[in-house]
């Protein structure tokens, strides 16, 4: 009885199965196919991110004549900028014969050596990619050098065989010492092409001009006869190899890269960098570093509190490269009965550096003369590129004074074109003190008919998220034809309650459409 009912739920069951594999060959056969017939253009591939061109050129370039061939496997294997940068970083540092000193002796050396050797010695081809530049850019400058730079006639050395010839421009290098090669090293460059390019000589005989004259007489070494050891087969090719390679390190760390100790009594700053257009291609980059007179140690000088500061700038490249550098005093004074008064206020310090669009690091380094305490930051810089005909806009300024300059240089501390802005780092307003607002515009359409700019601009005043106030531009400062534009404005707080506020600035360039909004935050407190 129950066999028939069974045997049909099993055939029922066989049928269902059949379709659903069926249904499901029908699905996957499609695209199995439309995976088998993808174009090999289309298919989906794995790419290794590329460095960007400043980390290529560090490689291929920059180090080219030191690094070594593990260091450059190495390298080649990173795959993020992070690392790369990372990598540079340890590099460098290895190399620092002084790594707790605020300096890098052996990089700054080594990249001065490569701007003479580019200055010298360029002959068709960059100075640093001649034998003469590599040679000098690893071991420096020779302890004697013998320049012959018009050839001509020649009396042979005794270790090279005596007699007389004539020879190309060359020159001899002589160096008492050199790690990894060997002491009492002479190197022969020689310029047979008479283009300027002095190459190695693997012999004293590369210098002969009259080599393949009748009667020419080889020197010591062509004849299989050497007076100095050192001119032996085996032992110039060994020289040879080891000039070849890249200079001995003669320190290495452990670990990775130490942080040096500047001081055990730390002094507390704020720095800032703000960008201003002064063309195309060169950005005036102006730093401005705080610290609070509470931190700074006063002593008597000729009736005044003085404190004194020593501030060391440094900025580089991504390639670790230095592209600029500074190093000032600043004097802060105060009579003894200003004192107390003082203490509660800040010292400030400028310095403008002229930058190229580009990403940088700076590190600063700020010192109390009198108590030791020091103290370093560091920032990274985006420096901006501004575009020909491209509305665009300065660093947004929250100022602690705003004022015209008058006839102060513009070279003076925080003059910026006719205004000196000294920017607020803090943020911190005292209620009643005037927040100063400084923002520069380029490129702004200007009207035919008015020759006044044909440029909108808003300054809104919110208070936690909610707009308590608008003011509009009048552009009573406009200079440079409208190619820079000055908004320069004081906001009272007098009726503002202690909080956290936020200016916005919102631009609108009615002749070619193109807006720009720039906002900055700051606190008011009692």
């Amino acid at each position: 009885m129950f066999k028939q009912p069974a045997l049909l739920c099993l055939v029922v069951l066989s049928l269902l199965t059949i379709s659903s594999v069926a249904v499901q060959a029908q699905q996957t056969k499609p695209a199995r196919e439309a995976k088998q017939n993808q174009s090999p253009d289309r298919k989906p591939r794995q790419f290794k991110a590329e460095p960007d061109s400043a980390y290529k050129r560090w490689i291929k370039e920059d180090v080219a004549p030191i690094i070594t061939d593990a260091e450059r496997e190495a390298y080649e294997k990173l795959k993020t900028n992070s690392e790369r940068e990372e990598f540079i970083k340890i590099f460098w540092h290895q190399r620092d014969p002084t790594p707790d000193s605020e300096e890098n002796e052996y990089r700054d050396q080594y990249y001065e050596r490569v701007a003479y050797a580019n200055e010298h010695f360029t002959s068709g081809k960059p100075g640093w990619m001649t034998d003469r530049g590599r040679i000098y850019i690893k071991f420096g400058k020779p302890d004697e050098i013998e320049a012959h730079p018009a050839g001509g006639v020649y009396q042979r050395m005794s270790y090279e065989g005596g007699g007389s010839t004539t020879t190309y421009p060359f020159e001899k290098w002589f160096y008492r010492y050199i790690p990894g090669v060997r002491s009492g090293v002479d190197i022969e460059f020689v310029d047979s092409t008479g283009s300027g390019e002095y190459r190695i000589a693997r012999g004293f005989g590369d210098k002969d001009a009259l080599a393949h004259m009748p009667g020419y007489v080889p020197p010591a070494d062509d004849l299989g006869s050497y007076v100095r050891e050192q001119d032996s087969p085996f032992s110039r090719i060994e020289t040879l190899a080891a000039l070849e390679k890249a200079p001995e390190i003669e320190r290495t760390f452990i670990g990775g890269i130490d942080t040096p100790k500047l001081d055990d009594n730390p002094l507390n700053f704020s720095i800032r960098a703000d960008y201003f257009k002064l063309s195309d291609n060169r950005v005036i980059t102006a730093f401005t570093v705080q610290a609070d007179n509470r931190d700074l140690s006063f002593t008597d000088s000729g009736g005044l509190q003085t404190a004194r500061l020593n501030i060391v700038g440094r900025i580089v490249d991504l390639t670790e490269r230095r592209v600029g550098a500074f190093e000032d005093s600043v004097i802060t004074t105060a009579t003894v009965g200003e004192l107390t008064e003082a203490r509660d206020r800040k010292s400030a310090y400028s310095k403008v550096v002229i930058l190229a669009p580009g990403h940088y690091k700076i590190d600063v380094i700020l010192r109390d003369v009198e108590s030791g305490a020091a103290g370093v930051r560091h920032l990274g810089l985006d420096v901006p590129k501004y575009e020909a005909g491209k509305l665009a806009t300065s660093s947004m300024i929250l100022a602690a004074r705003l004022e015209s300059a008058g006839g102060t240089p513009a070279t003076n501390q925080f003059v910026i074109g006719q205004t000196k802005v000294i920017p607020n780092l803090t943020g911190l307003y005292h209620r009643g003190q005037l927040v100063g607002v400084y923002l520069q515009v380029y490129n702004a359409g200007i009207d035919q008919t008015t020759l006044r700019p044909s440029v909108d601009a808003e300054y809104l005043l919110a208070k936690d998220g909610k707009e308590i106030g608008k003011q509009t531009e009048d552009w009573d400062g406009i200079s440079d034809s409208g190619q820079r534009l000055t908004l320069a404005r004081l906001l009272d707080t007098k009726a503002l309650e202690p909080g956290d506020y936020e200016v916005t600035i919102r631009i609108h360039d009615r002749v070619s459409g193109q807006a720009l909004v720039q906002a900055a935050k700051f606190i008011i407190v009692p």
